[in-house]
């Protein structure tokens, strides 16, 4: 009966294992998506100091394009949107794994008390 309980802790610890590693795979995720959700923060407040008539360049590979003004801005408000909904599911997963986390704890602590009441008993 103890071999069983033994067996059933491991599994679940190799779970709560896997479950820390995916949960911080998440939130290294979503500070990356925060980094560049803060550089494109900039470069939308620079282009809105631009002047109608200014240029604007874009790198492509190792080439800057001209680009106009009116649609570098669309570009960056559109990837600025995308990156907010990519950090609205990030939240989500986190939360998500945050509570996986939470149950398979407390099942690993029933686990561990059930084998020393075990160990005791027997």
């Amino acid at each position: 009966m103890a071999d069983e309980v033994q067996k059933k802790l491991q599994k679940e610890f190799e779970i709560y294992n896997n479950l820390k590693k995916e949960y911080h795979k998440a939130v290294a995720l979503k500070q990356q998506l925060d980094s560049q959700l803060n550089e494109n923060k900039a470069v939308k407040e620079e282009l809105a100091l631009l002047k109608k008539d200014s240029e604007v360049f874009k790198l492509i590979g190792p080439v800057l394009v001209k680009q106009d003004l009116e649609e570098a801005r669309q570009n960056v408000s559109k990837r600025m949107e995308y990156i907010n909904k990519e950090i609205k599911r990030c939240d989500g997963n986190i939360s998500a794994l945050e509570n996986k986390q939470e149950a398979v704890h407390e099942n690993l602590n029933k686990l561990k008390s059930n084998l020393e009441h075990l160990k005791i008993s027997g």
